[in-house]
């Protein structure tokens, strides 16, 4: 008798690890998961088969082995497959991309424009529009070498992404704090220095240079203004700022709170 054939069925055990198991069915978290298939398919298309898209993994261990996406599956694999750990080092075993990116940079699907504001807030790089679709949130994230952030789960499953997250929370305060959790940001912030419009550089500007862009009532008040080389708005201190300013320390002290705990247990 012949050996198996690329007809024949065969199965293999995933394992899913931390906010890897956020993707999958309640009953199939924290688990092993059967997976039957024929032929030696590249490993990256059961992952996203069983719902997990691939930006979000980090880690792929075959038998104990690491492995990148274009291992072909075998029959009785055992796979363990992690998630980013942005604040741990796995170099030693085996990353499955270039890490890390350069600088960080974002591009924010069209649902997260609060998270977008937000991030900018913080200092942080968020290219936004809300009338781009994915082929154009896809083209800025590969050439611009940027993070896709979405609530568009399949959006995630396109080929040519290599850096991305799924967003969980609905609610812009708790996006803001899984996006400072899951990329360890909170020592990178830099608040008040990108603006909030187009997600320009803010550049200090003197009182004279936007004497007449801004109010009368303003320049009675204001010393020192910071100005969009962008779009030409000027930011100042004003009533909004403290309102800002709590936003900003809340989130940072939730982000280094979450971290101490983590370091802890």
């Amino acid at each position: 008798m012949g050996g198996p054939g690329a007809g024949d069925w065969h199965q293999a055990e995933f394992r899913f690890y931390a906010e890897l198991n956020d993707f999958l069915p309640a009953a199939a978290r924290q688990r092993p998961l059967p997976y039957r298939f024929r032929g030696t398919p590249a490993i990256k298309d059961p992952i996203e088969a069983l719902g997990v898209p691939h930006p979000e993994v980090e880690l792929i261990l075959a038998n104990g082995v690491p492995v990148g996406f274009d291992y072909r599956l075998a029959d009785a694999d055992r796979i363990a497959v992690y998630p980013v750990f942005e604040a741990f080092d796995v170099t030693p075993l085996l990353r499955l991309r270039e890490r890390p990116l350069r600088r960080t940079a974002f591009v924010v699907d069209v649902n997260l424009g609060r998270l977008a504001r937000h991030l900018r807030l913080l200092g942080f790089d968020a290219s936004y529009r809300n009338d781009l679709d994915d082929a154009e949130i896809v083209r800025r994230a590969v050439g611009e070498r940027r993070i896709v952030l979405t609530r568009d789960r399949k959006l995630l499953c396109d080929g040519a992404l290599t850096h991305g997250y799924w967003v969980r929370s609905s609610a812009p305060a708790e996006q803001l704090d899984e996006v400072l959790w899951r990329f360890d940001l909170a020592a990178a912030c830099h608040p008040f220095t990108r603006c909030l419009v187009c997600n320009g550089e803010l550049r200090e500007a003197d009182a004279a240079e936007v004497a007449t862009a801004v109010p009368a009532d303003v320049r009675a008040t204001q010393e020192r203004y910071r100005a969009c080389p962008g779009c030409q708005r000027v930011y100042w201190r004003g009533s909004h700022h403290a309102r800002l300013q709590q936003l900003v320390e809340r989130s940072l002290e939730r982000a280094r709170r979450r971290r101490a705990a983590a370091a802890e247990g």
